[in-house]
């Protein structure tokens, strides 16, 4: 019988799926789970409601505890890592142990996992391997094309499924490609989906952003919700449909929405990033940018050639971290620097004139700051930065930024290059052609 776990979002009441991740190197951040994220995608395309993850150790009473109280509240479990051979893999046997039940060989497996040893060549036959051909005596099997680990999918009590997989990742995957998916749809979904459009935002806290769309927050069908990463926000507009094309429907109301109201802070959606944009625009302008930097000591520079095509714009940069190179390589008289400091809008306006005249390009940044956490003082404290954009017919653009002295080094310099990117954005933006 298909089970139909798709209902209103956001519905607390409602079964759905849960992913549980087993491994103790994952509770010690020994490796980054990517597992649950490339499953909560694949959940979504499947119109699946997805309520909640898990991890835990490589312990079966916890494991197998876990599980029974997983089965009382989820139609749908999805569990990756704990089928290899070595005695630390425990998921099947925990499985087992929940629903008290038996495991039983099968044969053909262990006639497989004999194929793959021999042509690797890498471990002998009378391994702990075997112990991988062990499962539930009704559990349908999900084969392992490139590992030696399969999964299966068993129903123990009715209305209760799991699904395991290996936690390699490319084992992983294939086998869902292959078996899963087709099962999922076949007996999960109700050929719904859901499709998520992010909208990018830059030079607006999440806060301030939030409670200007306290409204759109409390939809159901889309669904919006915002987050933030250092230095951007994000909107993740989120719909289910028969199909992406209902889906892309729902959310475009929302979407024009807030790209009306935010027009001059959203820089980009979904793959979009800061140095994309302007690389575009630029390109589109058929204009060229070079950097000078000192604190940001060459970070804003792999930012942009982080992106394909930056050659078509980006020149090069002139770092300039000591006062000495900032004074012979981008000719900042000496008494400028002694009179206002090296870290002082006098100066950042100097170094990203000159730069634009040395590199021979249509726009140049510069950047001088604190970022700690050392060298500030009361005047100049730690993350106070200063940035000046020089462009055509002698255009001069400067900024000061006093960032918290709460963030650290790396953040201060993210930070910087962030506002550099957005500011020249800006700029291209009230100056379109």
């Amino acid at each position: 019988m298909k089970v139909n776990l798709n209902h209103q979002l956001n519905d607390p009441d409602i079964k759905g799926v849960e992913i549980l991740s087993i491994g103790t190197e994952l509770l010690l951040g020994n490796i980054v789970n990517t597992n649950s994220q490339w499953i909560s995608e694949e959940l979504s395309s499947l119109g699946l409601n997805h309520f909640r993850q898990s991890t835990v150790g490589d312990n079966s009473k916890r494991i197998s505890k876990l599980i029974k109280e997983i089965s009382s509240r989820s139609h749908l479990l999805i569990t990756t890592g704990g089928l290899g051979p070595t005695p630390d893999d425990l998921t099947t046997e925990a499985i087992a142990k929940t629903f008290n039940t038996k495991l039983f060989e099968r044969e053909y497996l262990w006639d497989e996992i004999k194929k793959k040893i021999s042509f690797s060549g890498s471990i002998p036959h009378n391994s702990s391997l075997k112990k991988q051909c062990m499962f539930p005596k009704d559990a349908q099997i999900i084969n392992n094309p490139t590992g030696t680990a399969p999964g299966m999918i068993w129903e123990p009590i009715k209305g209760f499924t799991i699904f395991t997989f290996p936690g390699v990742p490319s084992e992983m995957k294939a086998m869902w490609k292959e078996t899963a998916v087709d099962h999922i749809k076949k007996n999960f979904s109700d050929g719904s989906i859901f499709f998520s459009t992010t909208l990018k935002f830059s030079g607006i806290g999440e806060s301030t952003l939030s409670e200007k769309i306290d409204k759109l927050l409390k939809l159901k069908n889309p669904t919006v919700a915002p987050y933030a990463n250092l230095g951007e926000v994000k909107i993740r507009i989120t719909a289910k449909g028969e199909n992406k094309l209902e889906a892309r429907d729902l959310i475009k109301p929302v979407k024009d929405e807030l790209q009306n109201e935010f027009s001059k802070f959203i820089f980009g959606e979904d793959d979009d990033n800061l140095s994309s944009v302007l690389i575009k625009e630029l390109i589109t302008r058929k204009e060229s940018l070079g950097f000078a930097e000192s604190c940001t000591g060459g970070l804003l520079s792999s930012t942009i050639t982080a992106i394909s095509g930056s050659s078509q714009v980006f020149k090069g940069s002139i770092i300039s971290y000591s006062n000495e190179l900032k004074q012979s390589l981008l000719n900042v008289p000496g008494n400028l620097i002694k009179k206002h400091g090296a870290v002082s809008e006098e100066v950042a306006q100097n170094m990203a004139i000159n730069a634009k005249e040395k590199l021979n390009t249509d726009w140049s940044i510069a950047i001088s700051g604190i970022a700690g956490p050392s060298g500030g003082n009361k005047e100049k404290p730690v993350g106070l930065v200063y940035i000046s954009i020089a462009g055509p017919d002698d255009h001069i653009t400067n900024i000061k930024k006093l960032f918290s002295s709460s963030r650290n080094r790396i953040e201060i310099q993210r930070l910087s290059v962030n506002v550099c990117l957005n500011s020249l954005r800006l700029i291209l933006l009230s100056n379109s052609k």
